[in-house]
Formats: structure tokens, sequence, C-alpha cells
């Protein structure tokens, strides 16, 4: 941070909390796509569409861990973003953390729909495991 203000420093963070909106809004449609391409068991888009999650979930990933690291730096070692919403002038902390707020959530929107998609999948498999080994009864009710 040395050279960096500590206005610079957060302006960064709190610009940084808006990219990840946007970043998070664009992963959670993606993720959307993926689980109506595994409905209708369209391979080729799976394939696509994980070849779009990854470049997005580590460009997040670093944006992340940069800002853990400008928070400590800021803040010291065992500071979070709370930190920095104190920090703020009265008013900017409520859109701040308003925004942090609407980035959580986005971020756990996302982790469910990463595990429905997983779930998804794996089922899938399974019952194409089944109807490979000569399984009679999968699709028979239980």
């Amino acid at each position: 941070m040395s050279r960096m203000t500590r206005d610079q420093a957060l302006a960064r963070l709190l610009d940084g909390i808006q990219d990840d909106i946007r970043a998070c809004t664009a992963i959670r449609d993606v993720l959307e796509r993926q689980f109506q391409a595994a409905l209708r068991h369209r391979g080729a888009e799976l394939a696509t569409l994980a070849g779009e999650l990854t470049p997005q979930l580590d460009t997040m990933e670093q944006r992340r861990q940069q800002r853990v690291q400008l928070v400590r730096a800021l803040f010291g070692q065992q500071a979070g973003m709370e930190h920095l919403f104190s920090s703020l002038p009265a008013a900017q902390r409520g859109g701040a953390s308003a925004a942090w707020d609407q980035l959580e959530q986005l971020v756990r929107d996302c982790k469910r729909a990463t595990t429905r998609n997983t779930n998804l999948m794996a089922e899938q498999h399974s019952v194409m495991q089944r109807l490979m080994h000569g399984e009679d009864q999968t699709y028979a009710p239980r």
C-alpha cells in the first residue's frame, strides 16, 4: 500500500465491491444457463459454460484476495470488511454496507445454484451409469 494513499485504497475497495456485484450477477446467470443445459442434456453447451465460469471465478477470487490484503494493510491483520465500513464517513457507510450485503447475497445464491447444478449432474451421471450397466428398473417408480 506504500504507493497508494489511504483514500485511493478505500476507493479501490469500494469500486471492487461494485465490480464483484457485476461479476457475481454474471456468474449467477451462467449457473442458471448451466442448470437449463443440464436439464436438457446439452453436453456441448455445458462444456462451453464451464469454460466461461472458470475465468470468471478465478478473477473474482483474485479480487477477493486483493480485498483481504488491502483491508488488512489498512486496518490490521485481523481486520474484516466491518472495519472498512466503520472507517467511512456516515454518508458513504450505508451505501457501501448495502452493496456488501448485496454481494454476500449474490455469493450465497451462486453457492446454492452450484450445489443444485452439481446434484443434478451427479444424479444424471448415476442414472447413465445404471443404464450402461444394464439395470432394468432405472426409470421404475421407487
